[in-house]
């Protein structure tokens, strides 16, 4: 009964839109707690101190929910069809992570959890949570156990099946189903997705340190970015694909299914100038129903600011100049360290 319903549940899982689906314990990933503490006593978290709230639940998901029997992991593509690494030989022009140049996932995906889920509970009983990585849930360890990848060198997970491309979610259950082998690693001598990354953010294979991470820097580091790194963002205003991009595996990546994660032709190369001068309303506007909206106006546009420092584009000198007199420290300092990178470059006053 219980390899049949897990069938049933694969079939239901793919027809409401998921890449793949894989099953494990709630035990199933012991070294996590151990793992994650010592990220966390490191201090590669950086600002993030939810990481380091609920590290009980978070390094083992049996306490998060001591009911559940079963953690069912899905994976849903968002393959781009375009290079994403093609906008960062447009200096002028905005790098924006492929996640975010549409809607946010995390409605979509958990959504589509919830469907299945429901479905779940009118076959078989049982209750059930639905996570979309806004809980103490590491979903990498778990869909690795699961057999839906393994995390790669950039602790990112890697499909042979899938690539990179994809979104994660899980529904716990107090269902007993058969669980799936865990995902063999692949990486083998391949170290592509280290050697790409423009901020050495990777003290050595499988290890990273989030404080030098672009995505980290972009999205969750508060206040003013250290200024030996900010030359290295290059024109990275939210988020990086660098190592996601790099990986060979993405060769046997299946496109996505989801128009809503198709690239938004206004977000695929911005213009750094034209993003610079959105007001609060603008920005809110501009990115409603995008993971962007979340980081605020101001944290943007310092992003955008350190772009055109590191633009080399004298034509966006005046854009700065203007915000020199922001209200926000943060962007007012932005401002004049991009004037002053832009300095040698001849004015076009």
């Amino acid at each position: 009964m219980s390899a049949a319903l897990k069938e049933k549940l694969r079939d239901q899982a793919l027809s409401k839109g998921f890449s793949a689906i894989g099953i494990t314990r709630p035990d199933a990933i012991p070294k996590a707690a151990d793992r994650l503490a010592s990220f966390v006593a490191s201090g590669r978290h950086g600002q993030m101190g939810w990481m380091a709230e609920r590290m009980q639940w978070r390094g083992n998901p049996a306490a998060l929910w001591p009911a559940a029997k079963s953690v069912i992991m899905l994976a849903e593509v968002y393959t781009p069809d375009h290079d994403p690494l093609a906008v960062l030989q447009q200096p002028d022009r905005g790098a924006i992570s492929v996640y975010a140049q549409n809607r946010d996932y995390h409605d979509i995906v958990k959504k589509r959890l919830k469907s299945v889920g429901r479905w779940l509970i009118d076959e078989a009983g049982g209750e059930i949570k639905v996570f979309v990585d806004t809980a103490p849930v590491m979903e990498k360890p778990l869909a690795a156990a699961a057999g839906l990848g393994w995390q790669g060198k950039h602790t990112n997970l890697v499909s042979t099946d899938l690539g990179s491309w994809f979104f994660l979610g899980a529904i716990f259950t107090t269902l007993d189903l058969p669980p799936d082998p865990p995902e063999q690693d692949h990486c083998g001598s391949c170290r592509a997705c280290l050697d790409v990354c423009p901020t050495d953010a990777f003290p050595a294979p499988y290890q990273l340190d989030a404080r030098r991470c672009i995505s980290y820097l972009t999205i969750e580091h508060k206040g003013p970015v250290d200024e030996d790194l900010r030359r290295l963002l290059g024109n990275h205003i939210y988020g990086c694909d660098d190592c996601l991009a790099a990986c060979p595996w993405n060769k046997f990546a299946i496109a996505a299914k989801e128009i809503k994660y198709a690239a938004r032709d206004d977000l695929l190369a911005p213009d750094l100038g034209v993003l610079a001068k959105l007001d609060d309303t603008e920005f809110r506007e501009k990115f409603s129903g995008s993971p962007v909206k979340r980081i605020k106006r101001e944290r943007f546009v310092r992003n955008v600011l350190y772009a055109i420092g590191n633009s080399g584009d004298p034509a966006l000198l005046s854009v700065a100049r203007d915000l020199t007199s922001d209200p926000d420290p943060v962007v007012s300092d932005a401002a004049n360290w991009a004037i002053a990178q832009l300095s040698d470059c001849d004015s076009v006053d």
